[in-house]
């Protein structure tokens, strides 16, 4: 997706805010929550990937023409080598970065997905209780729903 396109079912493009001259358009991502009972499988990102080893939840840009749950299929199956079955929206973020970067985010739970797990891409990944989330070192764009997830307010 060009950085002034949308994805085809998203808002409005917005802005973000920030000191520069020129704002940057803000990027669409989704995210999975893929659950196991109490816990979630979280994913580490590699050193060579930008915010080296900050860890994430799986997902990535929707591509033009994507509806969320499509892009999150597409991007579990390249990332994790799994076809899941989107569930609920749980959550929407938008963040902004100190270099002023922003991201429109879009959590939704896996509950169910066919396939066995295969690590394609990142550092490290594993199944982390909801409570214990809060003790990994996350990207700054999920910290919020961590804080939320750990404390049983959203799942």
């Amino acid at each position: 997706m060009k950085a002034t396109e949308r994805p085809a079912d998203s808002s409005p493009e917005v802005r973000s805010k920030s000191d520069t001259p020129e704002a940057r358009p803000v990027r669409y991502v989704v995210a999975a929550l893929i659950l196991r009972g109490g816990d979630v499988l979280i994913c580490q990102r590699r050193a060579d990937q930008p915010m080296a080893h900050k860890w994430e939840f799986p997902g990535g840009k929707i591509e033009q023409g994507e509806t969320p749950e499509q892009a999150l299929v597409r991007e579990l199956q390249e990332e994790l080598g799994i076809q899941a079955h989107i569930g609920a929206s749980v959550a929407r973020i938008r963040h902004t970065y100190r270099s002023g970067s922003a991201v429109d985010l879009q959590f939704f739970a896996v509950h169910r997905f066919d396939g066995e797990l295969t690590n394609n891409i990142f550092q490290s990944m594993q199944w982390c209780a909801l409570r214990d989330l809060p003790n990994f070192d996350f990207l700054a764009a999920d910290r919020d729903l961590v804080r939320d997830l750990a404390a049983g307010k959203l799942l």
